[in-house]
């Protein structure tokens, strides 16, 4: 398989970590989003994903799939073990849930396409991270009620932590205070010392840029 990726693209890194559970191999094909002439801008990769955004698939029979939740959905149907969601239809639905708050409802008002269209009204960077702090902030507030107390998100890493992790890692570079979450900072200190995370981490990226 190959992953067309950026190092800290939130919905890159679902893929990666998903990826790294199930221990499946893959090649990274980075593409780099920054500036007007990007790479997913260019006709090359506007033809594999015509919204010329990251995460896109191409599997091993050379289909092409884009968006994280449909690529995550797919490798739990197509490499079921390990699995990310339990058997229990009302508990596989909870962390669906605890996904879709993350994935459909503050991942997107953070995206570069909205920053840029902001900063394109002329909002001030200190207006931009109020608008950060309150939808990163109130969303994780409610994501702090719908998980667990122990382990990570419910119990064992799955489907819910897979979203979770790179939307805090968003948070944490947009400096969102997290102190009010002892959940959620728990989920993320397991994470840190659990390898298929730090894999996955955008530290851990080859395409990430290195100081000079």
């Amino acid at each position: 398989m190959d992953l067309y990726t950026y190092y800290r693209s939130t919905s890159s890194y679902r893929v990666r970590i998903a990826l790294a559970l199930k221990k499946l191999d893959y090649r990274q094909l980075p593409v780099n989003l920054i500036g007007n002439g990007g790479e997913h801008l260019q006709p090359a990769y506007r033809a594999l994903n015509p919204q010329g955004r990251v995460p896109a698939l191409v599997t091993d029979s050379d289909d092409i799939i884009t968006q994280s939740p449909a690529i995550i959905e797919f490798l739990e149907e197509q490499y079921p073990n390990p699995a990310l969601l339990p058997e229990d239809k009302v508990e596989r639905a909870k962390r669906r849930a605890v996904a879709a708050l993350i994935g459909c409802d503050i991942q997107p008002l953070h995206n570069m396409a909205v920053l840029n269209q902001l900063r394109a009204l002329n909002l001030s960077e200190e207006q931009i991270s109020q608008w950060l702090a309150k939808w990163i902030g109130e969303g994780l507030f409610a994501v702090e009620q719908l998980i667990e107390d122990q382990g990570f998100c419910f119990g064992e890493p799955g489907f819910a932590d897979v979203y979770l992790l790179p939307q805090l890692y968003a948070a944490r570079r947009f400096n969102v205070d997290l102190t009010a979450l002892p959940r959620i900072l728990r989920v993320e200190a397991l994470a840190q010392t659990h390898p298929a995370f730090v894999a996955a981490h955008p530290d851990a990226q080859a395409d990430k840029p290195q100081p000079v």
